[in-house]
């Protein structure tokens, strides 16, 4: 099950990498970067959604559950394997503190 849900996420994440890269930007010109009147609304022009705007959504969507999936999943099973699991710390070594020598006076 887990196998499955991890296949679906990394096929969705390579999905939305490539719906996103070939969607074309919003007045993303140099004028409307520093506040050009290209557009009278906040984030662009507003039209119908295309093909690929619906893809980014339902692959956004699907990417969210299945994140949540596998990490639901991962905190029932108890799976506390951590990168840092075998990383032995060294012990730190205290030394006290030295008074700060006066300051020279004129």
């Amino acid at each position: 099950m887990i196998i499955l849900i991890t296949i679906v996420h990394i096929i969705v994440c390579f999905f939305l990498i490539v719906v996103v890269l070939l969607q074309s930007g919003k007045s993303g010109d140099v004028a409307a970067a520093f506040g050009g009147m290209g557009s009278q609304t906040a984030f662009g022009p507003r039209g119908a959604a295309t093909v690929l705007s619906r893809a980014t959504t339902w692959s956004a969507i699907i990417f969210m559950v299945t994140s949540i999936t596998l990490s639901v999943v991962a905190s029932r099973r108890g799976v506390t394997n951590s990168v840092l699991q075998g990383v032995k710390t060294a012990p730190v070594k205290a030394q006290p503190v030295k008074p700060a020598a006066p300051a020279p006076q004129k």
